[in-house]
């Protein structure tokens, strides 16, 4: 089944309010997104700023062009998925409130509060926002200005563009944006995209019952929250707590708190302060960064960091819980690939296009099996995850609309011989080497040949 992609609703909301993103950043009139240098006090929520640069990309070896491209993403920026954090910061604001115990800060939180809620529950909690929709249709683009004769010769041959989701909604919107993105790119593309499909163990794969002892594994491995408990544990964390309340509560309120009270409105505070940026365009009067103290921020975004990491990055070295389940994201990766190459050698063309969506849950496992920039550092023992030790940090590894995508180049052939297949892989359209145990075709290139990765990615 075929459909026309359009450009979504979400689109239609940006425009409203004349804000148009471009390349992952805001218009002037709005905040805007996170620059690069600030991005890690965001984690994972930080929004989608692309890595490449446009005119420095590698050419292909002489001879080829590209065939096929292949793409895993996941969403882009969305609603929090829930108003608990928001209700638990207001109640305590409230309680304040109704003691006079609220700073000249403290009473300005509240509205901003209430604001980033009421636009995250007309938004639907969960779903994709404006923005998100906008990251995603600008990769889009960029993939299109990227590869123009790939896209022109899937038009020309008429080669279908598969599209596979998670089934959750921001997923599916998420799909809905690039193609459309692609559809306004070029639209003799349009019914060349097919409807999207659901692929749960592909996509989802972090929920399903084959991945039981990976579930076990979050919700009980006692070296997990051994460490978890000692890095929440750190001196640092209550005394972050303690300044966070100190800056929104008259001295003799905070002081009757609880250590764990505090800790728990500065992580609730911290997760709506995280998340405002993703809903720029639905709330864009509101503005968390005064309520937080950079350095507040910076200790708040490292425990989320490591919550990702130790649950779904490189985690504890010698163990691989964590990402042995992204293999079927990778094994279908290096599958497709090699199916272009079949369907081009017994001349039924194959498809054009393969596109992914999906969650952090399923891109961080899959950046930490590929051994991708910032995820080839595993936590050893007596020395857990900290900035100073680990390159790893989720703004990076995984934020909004992460990508990683693979093009695949063909010669043409002598007669009598096959075709040589070459991979390009971008990383948020970064151009990314394979592990080291892959072998370019040229030192210091970007260039696999396809034979290669399937030996070299090969994993138990």
């Amino acid at each position: 089944m075929k459909r026309t992609a359009s450009l979504s609703a979400a689109m239609a909301v940006s425009l409203a309010a004349g804000v148009l993103f471009t390349a992952g950043t805001a218009s002037a009139r709005e905040r805007p997104t996170p620059s690069r240098t600030g991005r890690d006090l965001y984690g994972t929520k930080a929004p989608y700023a692309p890595q490449g640069k446009p005119g420095r990309y590698q050419d292909a070896p002489e001879g080829f062009v590209p065939v096929f491209t292949e793409n895993v993403a996941r969403h882009g920026s969305r609603a929090m998925t829930d108003s608990g954090d928001g209700d638990a910061v207001l109640a305590l604001l409230q309680e304040a409130q109704d003691r006079g115990a609220l700073t000249g800060l403290g009473e300005r939180l509240g509205p901003q509060v209430r604001s980033l809620l009421a636009a995250a529950s007309t938004l639907g909690y969960g779903n994709l926002s404006a923005l998100g929709a906008d990251e995603h249709r600008q990769t889009a683009l960029r993939m299109e200005q990227r590869l123009p004769g790939l896209f022109a010769g899937i038009a020309a041959r008429r080669e279908p563009i598969v599209v596979e989701t998670s089934g959750v909604a921001r997923a599916v919107a998420s799909a809905d944006a690039f193609t459309g993105g692609l559809a306004s790119g070029d639209p003799a593309l349009a019914d060349l995209i097919e409807a999207p499909v659901t692929d749960k163990n592909l996509l989802y794969f972090h929920k399903q019952p084959q991945n039981a002892d990976y579930q076990a594994y979050v919700k009980s491995d006692p070296q997990l929250a051994s460490v978890l408990a000692g890095i929440d544990g750190e001196p640092r964390t209550a005394e972050t707590a303690r300044h966070v309340v100190s800056r929104l509560f008259r001295a003799d309120f905070a002081a009757a708190l609880s250590a764990e009270e505090q800790v728990s409105f500065a992580r609730s505070l911290y997760q709506l302060y995280s998340a405002a940026p993703d809903l720029v365009v639905e709330a864009p009067d509101v503005d968390l960064t005064p309520f937080l103290a950079r350095h507040d921020a910076q200790w708040l975004a490292y425990l989320d960091d490591a919550e990702e990491f130790y649950q779904k990055g490189p985690a504890f070295r010698g163990r691989t819980i964590t990402y042995k389940m992204a293999g079927v994201l990778l094994d279908d990766l290096l599958a497709q690939a090699d199916a272009k190459a079949a369907a081009r050698a017994d001349g039924t063309g194959g498809d054009g296009a393969v596109l992914r969506f999906t969650h952090a849950e399923e891109i961080e496992p899959l950046a930490a099996l590929m051994g991708l920039p910032g995820s080839t550092e595993p936590a050893g023992p007596g020395q857990p995850y900290a900035y100073g030790n680990n390159p790893w940090r989720g703004a990076e590894v995984s934020p909004m609309a992460a990508n990683i995508q693979w093009d695949l180049f063909a010669n043409t052939p002598s007669e009598g011989q096959p075709a040589d297949y070459l991979v390009r892989m971008l990383y948020n359209e970064k151009e990314t080497a394979f592990k080291p145990s892959c072998r370019p075709v040229a030192k210091g290139g970007y260039f696999y040949e396809l034979d290669e990765l399937k030996h070299c990615l090969a994993h138990g």
